[in-house]
């Protein structure tokens, strides 16, 4: 892998990560048009998602403090025998909401060598389908009226949706931040909230599935050079706050209906690609990487 490919692919991954198009579809689809599928594109993957895990962390570090300081001060309350569910901060109801939203990942720890197997596929078909899918979620969800739901006002169902909204995101095409934002949008959240809401929930997720990586990366050794390693990583990390600070502008509008737009119509040529590429013998595929080498 050359540098300038671990800089673009760092740039899709910061960029489509936080945008609502699905950054794992992006991916997936611009490694198997490169010929970098496989046990090393999987890793670098892995690579980029760290950077955009700490762009999370960055942008929100108030929000995130703030409910580490809640979980501590509730241990407290736990141990002098103060816990009370009956009323209780918005901060804290936030921590459980959390908790409730992360559930359906447990679904996801025996799923993932089937979302991985069509990341590492020899097609892209599932990945314009699901391009698909998102954009209709999107359109549902533009459709909506702001009910203005927060912390305080939210149930714990609404946090159970958006949590399998999340579970189904490890599939190349569904946008993790589209879907849970969206569904959040169907449960009445206020605009602003879902993406906080959204983007905070994804912290364990990117988390556990980058632990659960980190056997079989040990196992098989550092299949890429350290230097592109960091390029990606830092090139995702700063792409990634700039996704974010645009995604923050563009809540309190109507301009996610731009981004159903795009990832339907992405997802349809993507379809009509996948399917000449399995009848022709994936002529594109090779007429790209042979420009490339």
């Amino acid at each position: 892998m050359s540098v300038w490919q671990a800089i673009l692919q760092g740039m899709i991954q910061g960029l489509t990560e936080f945008l609502p198009v699905s950054s794992s579809g992006h991916l997936s689809i611009f490694q198997y048009f490169t010929g970098l599928s496989g046990e090393s594109g999987a890793f670098f993957s892995i690579v980029l998602h760290l950077g955009t895990l700490f762009a999370v962390i960055l942008a929100f570090f108030p929000t995130i403090w703030g409910l580490i300081c809640e979980a501590f001060a509730m241990l407290g309350d736990i141990f002098r025998g103060r816990f009370t569910f009956r009323r209780v901060s918005p901060k804290r109801k936030m921590i459980f909401l959390l908790i409730v939203s992360l559930l359906p990942l447990v679904f996801v720890v025996f799923l993932k060598d089937f979302y991985e197997s069509f990341s590492t596929d020899d097609g892209i078909i599932v990945e314009g389908l699901c391009l698909i899918v998102t954009g209709i979620l999107l359109t549902l969800a533009c459709q909506c009226p702001d009910t203005g739901k927060n912390a305080a006002s939210m149930k714990y169902s609404d946090a159970l949706a958006i949590g399998l909204a999340q579970a189904i995101a490890p599939m190349p095409g569904i946008s993790r931040s589209g879907s849970t934002v969206a569904v959040g949008m169907m449960m009445g959240l206020g605009k602003k909230f879902a993406v906080t809401f959204s983007f905070i929930m994804g912290i364990p997720a990117v988390l556990g599935a980058v632990i659960l990586e980190i056997p079989e990366v040990v196992k098989n050794g550092l299949a890429l050079p350290l230097h592109i390693v960091i390029i990606g990583f830092v090139t995702s990390l700063v792409f990634g706050l700039l996704a974010i600070a645009l995604v923050n502008r563009l809540v309190v509008s109507d301009k996610f209906r731009y981004f159903a737009y795009y990832t339907l119509i992405a997802g349809a040529i993507v379809v009509i690609l996948g399917i000449i590429e399995l009848f022709s013998g994936h002529v594109i595929q090779q007429a790209i990487t042979g420009m490339l080498a």
